[in-house]
Formats: structure tokens, C-alpha cells, sequence
């Protein structure tokens, strides 16, 4: 990636990562996400693989120890003797086999390491979710509560006017209907809350949910405008997801060479030691032993060669999945902070609407069932409003932790081995 490319993006970016009061503490954030049943699986799987490391190093051959015992009769002379053998031998990897072990080891470390950094991102992306969609259900139990009270004040103004003969009952029956729906409208609500609440909970109960959560006003996105492919390069320099592929695929390549290098296979190196005719005779010796390679080796490694192909083919196929998602990312970012600046104006026009129309019928003007289609629309719009400043600070945040700008979270320590 260009220089120059994160140098344009590094102040836009510098200014979005403030404090995010609307969100979990970032100490909170990271406990929960290190506890996540997805981050311990990939956290086991690098120690597996710091394992595998080692063992490739080490390579695949040991010291085999040879004891032998024996009894020779020399039927002329009537004498037995008893002789023995004792020997040592062990396989030598060929020369680049060690180095090229060594490297695919190193490639396994770092593909884990990208898994780990994968399912962390994954796992807060899950978190950012759940936490959105309660905050959505705390904000429409908010709404409805405020609207339940705004109506209930409205029917006894209506009592009010029925009693002193001014309105027809045919009101109250009317007032009193809405209320009763705009109150069942909050227990659905709440229901949904503690539903949503006992989700978030279950999957990070590190989490701890605030009585209440500032509400935050949507922020356009710094610097997309300008240069979108900005962010665009910044999400896919920091993507996972893509960096497994890449990493696989390097893999593949390198194994792909070993089991080529393997069409030649090791020798066996071994000396021994023997003594025979009760001691008489002392024998000291080396052997070697090759192996004659078959049919079996040569495929084995185009088989390697196949499925390096094979990797190499995800990866393109990886690169082009995230960089539509990065698209995607950024253009539901943008739009829906536009949707959110449409739908609060049209909730302002609608309430201040039901306003006017309230204070007409107080004064006896107007029909109630005018207020009451008012009061409802002013309701919808403003429902919609507040999920659509929630869908707006999630999209952008989204975006935010897509590019790691949101939470700080560290893969994996300088060794290789995820931190505590």
C-alpha cells in the first residue's frame, strides 16, 4: 500500500477515533471479546500451530537404536559362541529440506495468528451488533413510554372536554383506544428489551449494560467524501479474512515445494558395533540406506502443486469478496447517515404538525380524529428517526472497525502467543 495513501487518511481518521460514550468501555470491550468461545478456539489453534512449528523444525526423523543378540555354533570344533551387535542410525533431511520446513512452520504461526485476528474482528463485529439492537429496543421503549405519557395527558384533556359537554364521548372511546395501543406497543417493547438484553448478556457477560446510554448524534464520515479509496485501502490493509487467504496461499506454495523436494527422499546414516566369535573377531562399520523413490512420491507432490493452485484461487476469490464488503461498508455508512438527517427532519415537521392540531382542537377547532392521525404519523416518523440515528452510528462504526480505528485489540504478542 502507498504511503502517501495512509499519510492523507492518517488526520481524518486521528479525528474520528475519539471517545465513544455511546458504546462499552474499551476495558470491557476486550475482556469480553478475549473470553468469546470464537477467540479461545483460534487462541488454541495458535498454540497448535506454535507446536507445529517446532516439530517441523525438529523434522520428521529420530535416532533408532539396533540391538542385536546371537548364538554361532561351530559344529566341527563343537563350540558356541555368543556374538552381539549394537548400532545407531538416523534419516537426514537433504540439503533446503530443513530451511524449507522451517518456512512453512513459520507460515502456519502466522496464518493462526490472522485466524486469531479474524475471529477477534468477527466477535466484535457480533458485539456491535447486539449491542446496537439493544440499544434500539431501549430507545423504542424509550419513544413509546414518552408517547404513551404524551397520550395519556391528551385523554384527559379529552375526559375533561366530554364531561363539560364540549366533545362527544365518541373522543374519549377514541383517545382512550390509542392510549391502550400505545401502551401495549411499550410492554412489546420491554418484552423485546429483556429478550435482547438476555442475548447480549449470554454471549458477553463481560458486558455491562448502562441505565442509560447517551444519545449520540451521527457524525459524517471525515475524509470518505474526499477519498473513498482511502478507506478502502485502509479496510483491506487491515482485513483478516483476506490476510488467512494470502497467508494459506503462501502456505500452499511452500508446501507445494517440499513435497517436490520430497520426490528425493532421505538417506538413512547409521554405524555399529559388533562383537563375534566370543569376542575373537570386532567388527566397526557405517551403512547408508536410500530409498528407491516410486510412483507414489511424484504424486503425492502434484497433489501439492494442486491444491497451491487451489489456495491461490481462494485468495482471489477472498480479495474480491472484501473489497465488494468495503464497498458496502463505506456506501451504507454514507447513505445512512443521509437517511437519518432526512427522516429527523420529517419527525420535527410531523411532531411540530401534531402541535399545532392539538392546540387548534384545545381551543375547539378541528376534528379530533385529524389530531389523532397526526399524533399517530408524529409517532411513526419518530420511531423511525431514532432507528435511523442508531443505523447511522452503527454503520459508522462499523466502517470504523473494519479500518481498526474503533477498538484497539492486539492479535498476538512479538513470540507468536496471544496475550493474557
Amino acid at each position: 500500500m502507498k504511503r502517501s495513501l495512509l499519510l492523507a487518511l492518517a488526520l481524518p481518521l486521528a479525528a474520528v477515533a475519539a471517545d465513544f460514550p455511546d458504546l462499552p468501555p474499551a476495558a470491557q470491550v476486550a475482556q469480553a471479546l478475549r473470553k468469546h468461545p470464537t477467540v479461545r478456539v483460534a487462541e488454541a489453534g495458535l498454540r497448535a500451530e506454535n507446536a507445529g512449528r517446532d516439530r517441523l523444525e525438529a523434522g520428521p526423523h529420530e535416532f533408532a537404536l539396533r540391538l542385536l543378540s546371537q548364538q554361532r555354533q561351530d559344529r566341527p570344533l563343537d563350540v558356541t559362541y555368543r556374538e552381539y551387535e549394537v548400532g545407531v542410525e538416523r534419516a537426514v533431511r537433504l540439503p533446503g529440506k530443513a530451511g524449507k520446513d522451517a518456512e512453512i512452520g513459520a507460515a502456519g504461526v502466522e496464518q493462526a495468528q490472522l485466524v486469531l485476528g479474524d475471529a477477534l474482528h468477527e466477535s466484535a463485529r457480533l458485539l456491535l451488533s447486539r449491542w446496537f439492537e439493544w440499544q434500539r429496543e431501549t430507545a423504542a421503549v424509550r419513544e413509546w413510554a414518552a408517547q404513551a405519557e404524551t397520550l395519556r395527558a391528551l385523554h384527559g384533556a379529552v375526559l375533561k372536554k366530554v364531561g363539560a359537554g364540549d366533545t362527544p364521548r365518541l373522543e374519549s372511546l377514541l383517545s382512550e383506544a390509542q392510549l391502550a395501543q400505545a401502551e401495549a406497543q411499550l410492554a412489546q417493547a420491554r418484552s423485546r428489551l429483556d429478550r435482547v438484553a438476555d442475548e447480549l448478556a449470554q454471549q458477553f457477560p463481560g458486558i455491562t449494560l448502562p441505565a442509560e446510554v447517551p444519545r449520540q448524534t451521527p457524525q459524517a464520515l471525515a475524509g470518505a467524501e474526499a477519498s473513498p479509496e482511502a478507506w478502502r485501502e485502509r479496510i483491506l490493509a487491515h482485513n483478516h479474512e483476506l490476510g488467512v487467504a494470502r497467508s494459506a496461499a503462501r502456505r500452499g506454495r511452500l508446501m507445494a515445494q517440499r513435497l517436490d523436494a520430497e520426490r528425493l527422499p532421505d538417506p538413512t546414516l547409521g554405524v555399529k558395533y559388533a562383537s563375534e566369535r566370543d569376542g575373537q573377531e570386532r567388527i566397526v562399520g557405517l551403512h547408508v540406506s536410500i530409498p528407491l523413490p516410486g510412483e507414489a512420491r511424484a504424486a503425492t507432490a502434484r497433489a501439492g502443486s494442486a491444491e497451491a493452485d487451489a489456495a491461490a484461487a481462494r485468495e482471489a476469490l477472498a480479495l474480491a469478496k472484501v473489497e465488494a464488503e468495503a464497498r458496502r461498508t463505506l456506501s451504507l455508512a454514507r447513505s445512512a447517515h443521509v437517511q437519518w438527517q432526512r427522516l429527523a427532519d420529517v419527525a420535527a415537521r410531523m411532531e411540530d404538525n401534531a402541535r399545532l392540531l392539538e392546540k387548534a382542537w384545545r381551543l375547539g377547532e378541528g376534528q379530533f380524529s385529524d389530531l389523532q392521525q397526526a399524533r399517530r404519523q408524529a409517532i411513526e416518523t419518530r420511531l423511525a428517526a431514532t432507528q435511523a440515528q442508531l443505523d447511522a452510528n452503527e454503520a459508522r462504526y462499523r466502517l470504523l472497525l473494519d479500518a481498526h480505528e474503533l477498538w484497539d485489540m492486539d492479535e498476538a504478542g512479538a513470540d507468536g502467543t496471544p496475550p493474557q
